[in-house]
């Protein structure tokens, strides 16, 4: 469960203040799968770098997983980080001289898990991306859609509740785009919240609700295509 409650970011400098967020009011329930839309500058960074602890704001309350995030340590935030949130993002921010196995590893070793442990996660995510016959492979001896899949596979190695993506697809052609939106609509499935920032409308769509974000202000807007897909099933 993620919840905001007036939360304002506000940056400032000698001489402007800019309202990035304005009294953002949301609730996003566990299970869910939320696209954020709106134009360039609108907010939408802001938001999914307030959302996955990573910037601080100036009024309001933020509730993730039922703890309130706002006065926290740079320490507790950065467990909170690593115990429940995983990232993606449009770059993929692999690292270009280690092998899959060794990406995917890096987060892993800051949880203090036991080398057994990390290996059985990191096989189990490369699996699930379809690249475990690749583990041993280098970044650059890849795809950019087999990179960003290796880029899901550390995001998710750590088990996190919420999985937060940054234009995951916004490097990628049409047909990779769509087979990255159908991995993350498969985790999804089994239960990661996925908070999804997209300029593309048509994927944006197949979430379950979509929020668009404009001059600092958010609207919550049901997608209707998606909820009718859900009542059916």
């Amino acid at each position: 469960m993620l919840r905001m409650e007036n939360v304002s970011k506000i940056y400032r400098t000698e001489l402007v203040e800019t309202h990035a967020l304005r009294n953002v009011n949301l609730h996003i329930k566990s299970g869910e799968f939320v696209s954020v839309t709106g134009p360039s500058g609108s907010g939408k960074t802001t938001f999914l770098n307030l959302a996955g602890a990573l910037e601080t704001f100036e009024e309001g309350d933020y509730f993730l997983d039922g703890q309130n995030v706002k006065g926290l340590s740079d320490d507790r935030l950065s467990e909170i980080r690593n115990e429940k949130i995983g990232f993606i993002f449009q770059s993929f921010n692999l690292l270009p001289d280690l092998p899959l196995f060794d990406n995917v590893d890096v987060p892993l070793r800051y949880r203090g898990m036991s080398a057994k442990e990390r290996k059985e996660r990191i096989e189990h995510a490369l699996e699930t991306v379809g690249l475990a016959s690749r583990m041993k492979h280098l970044p650059t001896q890849l795809s950019g859609g087999q990179q960003q899949r290796v880029a899901i596979a550390r995001a998710i190695a750590g088990s996190p509740k919420f999985l937060l993506a940054d234009e995951p697809t916004g490097n990628l052609d049409s047909l990779m785009a769509q087979q990255v939106m159908e991995l993350l609509e498969d985790i999804n499935s089994k239960g990661t919240t996925i908070i999804m920032v997209t300029h593309d409308d048509q994927l944006a769509r197949r979430a379950h609700r979509n929020i668009q974000i404009f001059d600092g202000q958010v609207s919550d807007i049901e997608n209707a295509v998606a909820n009718d897909v859900m009542r059916s099933a």
